[in-house]
């Protein structure tokens, strides 16, 4: 997972997001090319008088308190604001619900995907879709792809790049054996090779101490650099990167849920319709200070 403010739970995240290596992603591949797990049994009637809820009546959606952002806003994630409390009442809508048959439950973020009943319909809390997960909890499929994104000190010369060209000549930061090392090398191509690093957090000094002009990470653990680890930094963009099976955040759902069939074809929905990715954009782009780096 990731979640980057308060800094707390931004380092959980990073600790469960940041830098994922290159193969510790999900296998199965869903319908719209995402990856997640399957449920079991057949297929449930979508309508939300049809559905078995944990409470009668209510769509019941997990996620953890303090609640971040800007995946939530203001730790209300009921408020609808922030990019996983837009994402679910959109999906919940999908389903039939109304804002006020939605009701939130606090579960700690490695309780969501722990083996075991749940208090909740779906959870929604950055919680990476993984091989090791999905044989315990149910995942939908993705709802966000991770990005990648760069670092630089606000003062510095590249601090400024609108485009991935003008980062050409950058000394950029990067930790082995990574998502984001396979970025710099197939998507930025600087001209000079990368500085790789053994951990993360050397690159982050290393930009500190302005060893390198900037670092890429994924865009989560961007948000907990700039947030909590390096003062007078900032995201200078995002991008997507190529190659490789890339890292989703999947709601997640007790084992067997047959409410899984219905949140994927909600996810796919607001994927086909756009409704995601102008969610995204709005809480994820350019007003979280992430633009988009071409």
């Amino acid at each position: 997972m990731v979640r980057p403010s308060t800094l707390l739970a931004l380092g959980a995240l990073v600790a469960a997001v940041a830098c994922a290596p290159v193969d510790n992603t999900a296998t199965s591949a869903g319908p719209s090319g995402t990856t997640a797990s399957t449920a079991s049994g057949a297929s449930t009637a979508c309508t939300k008088d049809q559905l078995k809820l944990v409470n009668a009546g209510k769509l019941t959606i997990g996620t953890d308190k303090p609640a971040y952002e800007p995946w939530f806003k203001d730790d209300d994630p009921a408020n609808g604001q922030g990019f996983e409390s837009a994402m679910a009442f959109a999906v919940a809508g999908e389903l039939g619900f109304d804002r006020d048959e939605v009701q939130w439950s606090t579960v700690k973020f490695d309780s969501a995907f722990a083996p075991g009943a749940k208090p909740f319909d779906f959870d929604v809390n950055q919680v990476s879709i993984t091989p090791d997960r999905a044989k315990v909890v149910d995942f939908s499929h993705g709802y966000y792809t991770v990005k990648q994104a760069v670092v630089a000190l606000g003062d510095g010369k590249f601090a400024a790049a609108k485009t991935l060209a003008d980062l050409k000549d950058a000394k950029i930061g990067v930790q082995v054996g990574t998502t984001s090392l396979d970025a710099v090398k197939n998507v930025v191509k600087p001209a000079g090779d990368p500085n790789v690093f053994n951990d993360q957090v050397d690159a982050v000094n290393a930009l500190k101490n302005k060893q390198v002009d900037a670092i890429v990470v994924d865009l989560p653990t961007a948000f907990y650099v700039t947030a909590a680890q390096v003062e007078g930094s900032k995201i200078v963009g995002q991008f997507s990167s190529t190659g490789g099976t890339p890292e989703e955040f999947g709601l997640v759902m007790e084992k067997g849920n047959p409410i899984k069939t219905c949140v994927d074809k909600a996810v796919d929905a607001l994927k086909s319709k756009g409704e995601l990715a102008k969610i995204e954009q709005q809480w994820l782009g350019s007003a979280a200070g992430a633009p988009e780096l071409t």
